[in-house]
């Protein structure tokens, strides 16, 4: 691909070296004209020996002919000296939009607060940069306003939800038939449904501070927490560290496991790897249709695949987080049904993980 450096370097040398050869040809032109007319009229030259008249128009040519040697040679020394300046020029004119285009490039939801800041004359590149802090500005009170609301939200969601489940516990006796623990059930599952939006925007919004974070102490912690709920789990995890949110980590391993359990086989198997910065969560279950796997991440997607368990935020909650910390993540069908979930952490080697021996 050609940049507009380079165009533009050519573009200057083309307009230089064509103006140059018009200009030297014409010139060149011209002085042939002239010697030509000043010979003619020198005194005797129409009485001259017979001769000695070649000479003249010789020495015409050896002079027109010199000159448009050195024509030649200046023309392709100045070609040179015009490619370096255009490149050095079109250099200087295009640092600013060098600079833009880093600051775009760097920024993102967690380092909104910088500017570009371009000093120098009020000219195009100064009205585009001031433009785009402008923009930046708008955005940065944008994002503000929104992570103000889900703070709110957080708590006036929450709050009611928590009286509520009170209120079941303490004025419905255990009793009264499956009424108290449906509305129980009901309580938990609005509860967790907000719990996962409120993680979901907060993921979506990037990472305001991060840190070193063990992910293989946190695959562990997951897996020694979790019920296996009649699945049996196997993980095999290897030191890895990335800059992150723990309590973000955590939801991302926790999720994957919570999914790779619950769309499960009784007596199925799942199995947690972490190597070489790929983590990998692999299952077994009913069979996914390649042409659902766009739905995967997405927000209230289900695949039906297991009437009436989850939400359908699982999984998008998980590319929200890999998303935040720079992580790819890939679903593969497992022969036979099952899914095969892979987070690629940044610097982890791009191929497919394999499976082993769980320990």
């Amino acid at each position: 691909m050609t940049t507009i450096r380079v165009r533009l370097t050519l573009i200057y040398s083309g307009l230089f070296l064509l103006t140059s050869v018009v200009l030297l040809v014409t010139v060149n032109l011209l002085l042939r004209q002239a010697l030509k007319t000043r010979v003619a009229r020198l005194p005797g030259g129409a009485v001259a020996p017979q001769q000695q008249m070649p000479r003249l128009p010789d020495l015409v040519n050896g002079v027109i002919g010199y000159q448009w040697e050195m024509t030649t040679f200046t023309v392709g020394i100045l070609t040179l000296v015009s490619l370096a300046v255009g490149w050095l020029v079109t250099g200087r004119i295009l640092r600013p939009v060098h600079r833009i285009t880093a600051t775009a490039q760097r920024l993102s939801l967690s380092t909104l607060h910088e500017r570009i800041a371009l000093v120098g004359p009020k000219d195009e590149l100064k009205e585009l940069a001031d433009t785009f802090d402008a923009m930046l500005d708008r955005l940065e009170r944008s994002v503000e306003g929104q992570r103000r609301f889900i703070a709110n939200a957080s708590h006036e969601l929450r709050t009611p939800l928590a009286v509520q489940r009170a209120a079941i516990e303490i004025g419905l006796p255990e009793d009264v038939g499956e009424i108290r623990g449906t509305l129980l059930r009901h309580n938990r599952r609005a509860e967790n449904l907000i719990d996962a939006l409120l993680v979901l925007a907060q993921a979506e919004h990037g990472l305001d501070n991060r840190s070193p974070v063990a992910v293989d102490q946190v695959v562990r912690r997951v897996l020694a927490e979790r019920d296996a709920d009649g699945v049996s789990v196997r993980g095999r995890a290897e030191p890895f560290v990335v800059d992150g949110d723990p309590v973000l980590l955590n939801r991302l391993v926790t999720n994957l496991l919570d999914n790779a359990v619950r769309y499960n086989h009784p007596g199925g198997t799942v199995e947690v790897t972490l190597s070489r910065g790929a983590l990998t969560v692999c299952n077994t279950g009913p069979h996914v249709p390649q042409e659902r796997f766009g739905d995967l991440f997405k927000p209230f997607r289900r695949l039906d695949t297991t009437p009436g368990q989850g939400a359908g935020l699982g999984l998008s909650i998980v590319a929200a987080i890999a998303k935040a910390h720079g992580a790819d993540v890939r679903a593969n069908p497992n022969p036979g049904g099952g899914l095969e979930l892979v987070v690629l952490f940044a610097g982890s080697e791009d191929a497919s993980p394999a499976g082993g021996t769980a320990e």
